[in-house]
């Protein structure tokens, strides 16, 4: 029987010699001071995606410092070792593009890398999901540990943050409410802090569900980047690793059909980012999970949103820690959820919940009986322009917008868009829906998140504040209005989107879960898609995301990277 290798011991490199590769390993191990005793332990990897880029990440260095800390204690040996980094407003054209990037590199490295667990260190929107896809798929024992949200800041007494606050106050900017001075002055007052948004945009929303997930430490989710308290939790997370380590635990054995239905359901609760059910569903997929969005879907009819946060609220993030937590959330949702689910923390969530302080006197979380909205924040749609389905988020639209048909103002792309919104000579009005093509994963590429398409400047100025928009492309988390997004197929794999002309009408139903376009089939077949510039031959990692990427009811994960599903939840009633 052959002894499973451990340690410096695990994956040696290929020389034909197992004892030279030993050898060779130690030699030049030894050159960063390592002694052999500190060699003979288990090795807890740290990825370290520090970025002089990425502010989300800017206290990474000092949560190395308390992972190793925590790793040492425990008996192990802490090697960190640098991946892709990502931040949503520095990568072109988009992080999205590049997160299944992130995900094979930082796969390939815990695989060609000696280590017997890994703590992963993310935090800004697409770190996070391309963390857990690599953990998924390379069966690691793994543990994610977040930056956590900055602080609050202040403008003329005002609180903000980002980044709600960032799209309204460029809302009254365009709609000239307020002046340069004053938007040059807010600018540096909304991102006060290291750490990612304060609101429950992309960031917060998948550091919370993979808390449910059970892949987090319990608390770990809402702890401000710039607290002791996250450094605390950094070194319990290391000790952890080296628990995981001894025993074994894979991912697998975490994230479970029944454990991402409890993430789903946090999604829905919280009022959580729309990419979070793409970053889901790329996640589970790696394990062979399909996710259901019709399944999704009735989830959210028994799931209300509790969570009192922007954009679907008025809070934010050091609010819902200072109300406890995830736990709060949890402990509300105790009756919909799998309570008996492992966590890396070593309990089930049940008992995760039960350990937890509280409840105390507080108005972030709402009960079940007094939600923030009485569904869930996201509702799926299918119908004649989606017939692969679309996304809207409901609690952070405008209710008189839920039932509307209006006539399509179409932009065929997004250079298209840039050009002619604030033409004052744009044929729009309030009533109107605005369309826009070519900005899906293909399309653009990398689904960016230009689906909160902006009002044109001239309605702006009249005081309109919302219309219904449309888009195969994304949104922030951070942002709202009524806004229907991942239009599948998208326009540039030939879905019906890429059909739609000015002048065509349009009906969104949200209750009823329909997108229809109000066209007859005939007119539609003699139509073509219009179009749009293309760019250079796709070479390197262009090409390869061009000729792989799935559409998003799959996650937008590389078709390669993932096994065919076998499970599919949630399961049918």
């Amino acid at each position: 029987m052959t002894t499973k290798k451990t340690g410096m011991a695990r994956g040696l490199t290929s020389y034909g010699d197992a004892g030279f590769s030993m050898f060779l390993r130690k030699a030049f191990i030894k050159a960063m001071g390592y002694s052999d005793d500190a060699l003979e332990r288990p090795i807890v990897g740290v990825v370290n995606t520090y970025s002089g880029y990425n502010a989300c990440h800017r206290t990474v260095p000092d949560l190395i410092e308390a992972v190793k800390r925590g790793v040492m204690l425990a008996g192990a040996l802490p090697v960190d070792f640098p991946t892709v980094s990502l931040h949503e407003s520095f990568a072109y054209p988009t992080s999205m593009f590049l997160r299944n990037l992130m995900a094979m590199d930082t796969e390939e490295i815990i695989r060609a890398q000696p280590m017997d667990a890994v703590v992963m260190i993310g935090g800004c929107d697409k770190t996070v999901p391309a963390q857990l896809m690599a953990a998924a798929s390379a069966g690691v024992p793994a543990i994610q540990l977040v930056t956590g949200p900055m602080l609050t800041g202040s403008h003329r007494g005002e609180r903000v943050g980002a980044c709600t606050d960032c799209r309204r106050f460029w809302a009254r900017y365009r709609a000239d409410e307020i002046d340069a001075t004053e938007i040059a002055e807010v600018n540096d007052r909304l991102a006060p802090s290291a750490g990612t948004c304060s609101v429950m945009g992309t960031a917060s929303t998948m550091a919370l569900a993979v808390e449910a997930l059970g892949m987090m430490l319990p608390g770990g989710a809402a702890i401000p980047a710039v607290l002791s308290e996250r450094l605390r939790h950094a070194e319990a997370t290391g000790a952890a690793a080296v628990r995981l380590a001894r025993d074994g635990i894979t991912p697998d054995r975490i994230m479970t059909e029944r454990a991402f239905e409890n993430a789903l359901r946090v999604l829905l609760a919280t009022g959580g980012s729309t990419n979070g059910i793409i970053h889901l569903t790329a996640m589970a997929g790696r394990l062979g999970i399909r996710i259901d969005l019709e399944g999704f879907d009735r989830m959210g009819r028994e799931t209300p949103v509790l969570v009192d946060l922007k954009p679907s609220g008025r809070h934010y993030m050091e609010d819902l820690h200072d109300a406890g937590g995830l736990a709060a959330i949890l402990r509300e949702l105790r009756p919909l959820l799998h309570l008996d689910c492992p966590t890396v923390a070593g309990s089930t969530l049940g008992e995760a919940i039960d350990a937890a302080p509280g409840p105390w006197p507080q108005d972030v979380v709402r009960t079940l009986e007094n939600p923030i909205h009485p569904e869930g924040g996201m509702a799926f749609l299918r119908g004649t322009l989606a017939p692969g389905g679309a996304i809207v988020k409901q609690s952070a639209a405008s209710a008189r917008l839920m039932r509307h048909t209006g006539r399509a103002v179409v932009f065929a792309g997004a250079a298209d868009l840039a050009a002619r919104i604030d033409d004052p000579d744009l044929d729009v009005t309030a009533d109107d829906i605005l369309v826009l093509q070519n900005i899906g994963p293909k399309g653009a590429p990398g689904m960016p998140e230009a689906g909160y398409l902006p009002i044109p400047r001239k309605l702006a100025r009249q005081g309109v504040t919302d219309m219904v928009r449309i888009s195969d492309g994304r949104m922030s988390g951070t942002a709202s209005g009524t806004i229907v997004l991942h239009v599948t197929p998208e326009s540039a794999s030939g879905g019906p989107l890429a059909l739609v002309r000015t002048g065509d009408r349009i009906r969104l139903d949200v209750p009823a879960r329909r997108i229809d376009l109000l066209v007859d089939e005939a007119e539609l077949a003699a139509r073509t898609p219009v179009p749009v510039p293309h760019a250079p031959p796709a070479r390197g990692y262009r090409k390869l995301y061009l000729d792989s990427v799935l559409q998003a009811d799959e996650g937008c994960d590389f078709d390669f990277l993932r096994p065919a599903p076998t499970r599919t939840i949630p399961p049918r009633s």
